[in-house]
């Protein structure tokens, strides 16, 4: 059914209302889980109240424990209740969001009420700095939703976590063009803690507020609608509800008209190709053989590509959504999974063993001298790659390790979302020494940036926006720099001279690491914009490779200090750039589940 007839096929119902919670960021003990407790008291007296929604950041962190503990609460509701996940449980999630799923069922939810259909879809980001995002799975399962459910006479009532907007979700422009093919007459989301209607498109939109509301009062939003007016009121707790907006049920919906398709222009001296695209989305960084490109998806499959043929050669699940990059090492392949096991397969993706690991992964392992270096939550692990045997484990991180290590000589070299930047022994697993910027706050330490290791030093730059270098014996501070906005992405030169750092404003800022102090090379603007993708930085040929967070790969002249071009490959972020050592070639994969090949013509 299209929105052009739903006005002529209404039917006349009861008002539907809707009491929706949005950013309640509970914490054991903290006042949102007392606020929390007096609002479900309160919706549970109020009459007439058809459904409760929760569309997002439910806890801080995502642990098992904040989880489990709001869930406690929100299960004493005592009217139908569908819960979304917000960025605090897919961005920073103990169980790499798989608990979540565990204790609620899923992370998407659809159900009706009279003439409606009421329909929430998860947002991301998942697992790393990002745009909100859709998984492609997502998008299949609503426009099949909607074509089953909505029949003549109903309409659309749209949740999510994020603003249907570009610069907030991605491939928003896919999920509108999805939503206004039926008659949606309202998108709600969280996200800001404010109320502030929006247009989605030609859809009326509706940012609802937090818990702890920004005048220092808690409460929640109500939301009634009717034949052709929706209200939307804010209730606090213990107070009247107030009207603070109405919006007009629409009778038809003009088509989107914004114009996100990715044209990929081929830039003179190199081919990009298209090796894949998935029908899920793409998490993970690409490891390679000579016949194989390797990387798993938020399905859960392990797949294997043919580089020639473009083919699937097969496809493993595992149970939950990958995160990690594949490892191949000789005989198998390495799968760190999301759920709490290593899975081991051989070439022909079958299993060999899947072995319990105390915990779910969300960084890179690296294969080096016969052994996979590989970080998870609170843990580094060294795995035999012959044997497939746990040779040790260090299990004294206290969040998670999300980035490659660097393993050089017998130190391994990474960073941990608990604050510190570690070495240690390559051959024990004992620690040398650890370092932090001095700041307590988790998410400002370099938990997802690969180091730069050289013979004397370690640079790092990190989401307080610094650079910085350490002794690598003693894990001494030998400068920090904050000239320009960095965070996360960062690479080196090939002769280990040069440390390359994409900032949060789009810039590739090159820096001697040679010199005692810190020493800035040159700058060289990308054109990005704003930018947070955590993408590593990468050479190759005498070309610098940069991923942005909207798809955008730019190859810089690192001589002739230039933008040698960009290439738009799509609209989600790229997870990383990687060169495929057996044949030189550089690869990309998106998180809108698409993989691509770099070759520079010779």
């Amino acid at each position: 059914m299209t929105a052009a007839v739903f006005a002529a096929t209404m039917v006349s119902v009861a008002e539907t209302r809707i009491v929706v919670l949005s950013d309640i960021h509970v914490t054991p003990g903290n006042v949102n889980e007392q606020k929390l407790n007096e609002a479900v008291a309160e919706i549970n007296a109020m009459p007439g109240v058809d459904m409760v929604v929760v569309d997002g950041d439910l806890t801080n962190e995502g642990s098992d424990e904040q989880l489990t503990n709001v869930k406690s609460i929100l299960d004493k509701i005592q009217r139908p209740l569908y819960v979304l996940p917000g960025n605090h449980e897919n961005n920073w999630s103990q169980s790499a969001t798989k608990t979540f799923i565990d204790l609620w069922g899923n992370d998407r939810f659809v159900a009706e009420k009279d003439d409606l259909v009421i329909v929430g879809l998860n947002c991301g980001p998942f697992m790393k700095m990002g745009d909100g995002h859709i998984k492609q799975e997502d998008l299949h399962w609503l426009k099949s939703t909607l074509d089953q459910r909505v029949k003549p006479g109903m309409k659309v009532v749209s949740f999510n976590h994020y603003p249907l907007r570009k610069d907030d979700l991605d491939n928003y422009a896919d999920y509108i063009r999805i939503l206004e093919k039926y008659p949606t007459i309202i998108h709600i989301n969280g996200h800001y803690h404010k109320y502030e209607p929006y247009q989605a498109g030609d859809i009326e939109a509706m940012m609802v507020a937090a818990l702890d509301q920004r005048d220092g009062k808690y409460g929640y939003s109500v939301v009634e609608i009717g034949d052709d007016k929706i209200d939307f009121f804010r209730k606090l707790i213990g107070s009247d509800r107030e009207l603070l907006h109405t919006a007009p049920v629409r009778t038809s919906l003009k088509p989107f008209a914004e114009d996100e398709t990715v044209s990929l222009i081929q830039p003179d001296g190199y081919q990009i190709e298209k090796v894949w695209t998935d029908s899920a989305s793409i998490f993970t960084r690409l490891s390679f053989d000579g016949d194989n490109v390797y990387f798993g998806n938020s399905l859960g499959y392990a797949k294997a590509v043919d580089k020639r043929s473009g083919k699937l050669k097969w496809s493993a699940p595992t149970g939950a959504s990958l995160f990690s990059r594949l490892s191949p090492a000789g005989d198998k392949i390495f799968v760190p999974g999301g759920v709490h096991k290593m899975i081991i397969l051989d070439r022909d993706g079958n299993q060999i063993k899947s072995i319990d690991s105390k915990g779910c992964y969300a960084a890179d392992g690296i294969i080096a001298d016969g052994a996979l270096y590989q970080g998870g939550y609170k843990k580094f692990e060294k795995w035999n790659a012959v044997t497939g045997d746990l040779v040790w484990r260090n299990d004294s991180l206290n969040n998670y390790c999300q980035a490659s290590a660097v393993v050089d000589g017998d130190d391994v070299i990474f960073g941990a979302w608990d604050t510190y930047l570690r070495c240690l022994d390559k051959n024990t697993g004992e620690l040398r020494w650890k370092w932090n910027n001095g700041k307590s706050a988790n998410m400002l330490g370099p938990g997802n940036v690969v180091p730069v290791v050289t013979a004397d030093r370690v640079i790092i730059v990190a989401p307080d926006r610094y650079m910085t270098a350490v002794d690598r014996k003693t894990g001494e501070t030998l400068w920090r720099d904050n000239s320009h906005r960095y965070r996360e992405s960062l690479g080196v030169s090939a002769d280990k001279t040069t440390a390359y750092a994409k900032t949060m404003d789009g810039e590739l800022v090159a820096i001697d690491i040679t010199a005692p102090g810190f020493a800035e090379r040159w700058t060289v603007d990308m054109g990005l914009g704003y930018d947070h993708a955590p993408c590593i930085v990468a050479e190759k040929d005498g070309v610098v490779y940069a991923g942005s967070r909207r798809g955008i790969v730019t190859a810089v002249d690192p001589v002739g200090r230039k933008v040698l071009w960009s290439a738009n490959l799509g609209v989600s972020e790229i997870n990383g750039i990687d060169i495929d050592q057996t044949s030189g070639d550089v690869y990309v994969s998106l998180i809108e589940g698409t993989v691509y090949r770099i070759r520079k013509e010779k």
